[in-house]
């Protein structure tokens, strides 16, 4: 099992519902194909560096997982069918990757 990163930007004119609702469904899906579930973040209303569909904001959110390579792609094709997702990047991360990312995560529930 390989350990994944994902941010993927929501449409700015969802509301907190359908926001919550498809940020499920997409962790749902990877739990449904075995991943384990590292990490949820939600980064909130941000301002895009450029106009995407026309939309100058949107909602961010990342997904720290590990699971098989070659569920990837299909993972990735649930976002290119869902309308709601303007952008998204999926990394795959070495030791050194993970290692940063477990002290970004310790140092954010440091501050709580």
């Amino acid at each position: 099992m390989n350990h994944y990163e994902t941010v993927f930007i929501l449409n700015p004119v969802l509301s907190d519902t359908q926001i919550k609702e498809t940020v499920q469904k997409f962790s749902d899906y990877l739990t449904s194909k075995g991943a384990e579930m590292i990490s949820k973040e939600d980064w909130g209303l941000k301002k895009l560096a450029y106009p995407i569909q026309n939309k100058k904001s949107g909602f961010y959110h990342l997904f720290e997982f590990k699971i098989a390579g070659e569920e990837i792609a299909a993972f990735e094709l649930e976002f290119r069918r869902d309308d709601s997702i303007m952008r998204y990047l999926t990394v795959r991360l070495d030791k050194h990757a993970a290692a940063w990312a477990e002290k970004r995560r310790e140092r954010k529930t440091a501050k709580k």
